[in-house]
């Protein structure tokens, strides 16, 4: 069993504590990320199982897991750029670093509710003095675990 999962009851996804990452503010300095690009209709994922496993192969064969860390990037209605997060260079996988400083916030609940939580966590970064110059989307479990575990968490993190 793969190291990150060791811990998981599913076998699959690890059970997501929101405490370290509910309002924090925190950096990063090259945080080292698999990208892969997602089809969607109108924000709706079409091929994300398929994107997510072809890189995990990747990721797995090349020893290179990382914290059960996966970002979205909600940049248009017919697809997302998804980041993976890698413990070292992925060979045949394309590769993002990531650095700045970013203020997260966790929300809970069906994921019909991300415009209202987009605005909640707008609201918080102004609160904050600060201003939201990227926002990435962390699914912190897929489908099967959240409904096993009986929580969805969501968290929005925020390059300010």
């Amino acid at each position: 069993m793969d190291k990150l999962y060791e811990k998981s009851e599913t076998g699959c996804c690890n059970r997501f504590d929101p405490k370290p990452w509910d309002e924090k503010e925190f950096k990063w300095k090259n945080k080292l990320f698999v990208k892969d690009h997602v089809t969607s209709l109108f924000h709706i994922p079409l091929n994300f199982g398929q994107v997510v496993v072809k890189n995990m192969e990747k990721i797995k064969a090349a020893d290179a897991l990382g914290d059960q860390l996966m970002l979205s990037d909600e940049n248009s209605m017919f697809g997302s750029d998804v980041y993976i997060a890698v413990s070292k260079e992925v060979s045949n996988a394309k590769m993002e670093k990531i650095s700045g400083t970013f203020m997260s916030k966790v929300f809970q609940g069906p994921y019909q509710n991300m415009g209202n939580w987009i605005k909640e966590m707008e609201n918080y970064v102004k609160t904050k003095n600060r201003k939201i110059e990227k926002m990435y989307f962390f699914y912190t479990m897929c489908p099967s675990c959240a409904k096993a575990y009986g929580q969805n968490y969501t968290v929005i993190i925020t390059k300010v």
